[in-house]
């Protein structure tokens, strides 16, 4: 094995691509051969090359085995939260093979470290029943604070 842990950039971009697919395929159960459609992919592309996030990319060899994004927002500044910048943890994947070795730590490590980095004071993300024991490993706390409203279509 070769494996290689990568902050991701813009010459990246079609293994980033074809990762947020194999990742939301996976955690969607849309099986293999479910395919997006042209302006997901092309919305995906550009958040990847213009958006505020930050992207480890794990390889063994050219094959991609392990993604994890951050993504970046910022809001009002408050007491808690002074810089106004905040992080959402999305996309943590790890190829079937691969799992239960340490990478989806290190990856998700790798963006908490770069988020402080950055001046986020706070990161969010969704958990699947799998994934919670890692992000507790992480420090990461459940939290029942908040309130949605999604956009419905008409």
């Amino acid at each position: 094995m070769d494996i290689r842990y990568k902050m991701a950039d813009a010459g990246d971009i079609e293994q980033l691509v074809q990762s947020r697919a194999d990742t939301l395929r996976v955690v969607n159960r849309l099986g293999e051969g479910y395919d997006f459609s042209d302006a997901f992919m092309a919305e995906s592309r550009q958040y990847f090359l213009e958006g505020d996030q930050a992207t480890v990319l794990v390889l063994d060899g050219e094959t991609v085995i392990g993604c994890a994004t951050m993504c970046y927002y910022r809001l009002m500044p408050t007491f808690s939260h002074p810089t106004g910048r905040r992080a959402h943890l999305m996309n943590v994947w790890t190829a079937d093979a691969y799992r239960r070795k340490g990478i989806a730590y290190r990856m998700v490590s790798m963006l908490i470290r770069d988020a402080w980095e950055r001046g986020a004071t706070e990161i969010s993300l969704d958990a699947t029943e799998a994934g919670r024991p890692l992000y507790r490993k992480l420090g990461f706390t459940d939290s029942g604070e908040c309130m949605v409203l999604n956009r419905e279509d008409e």
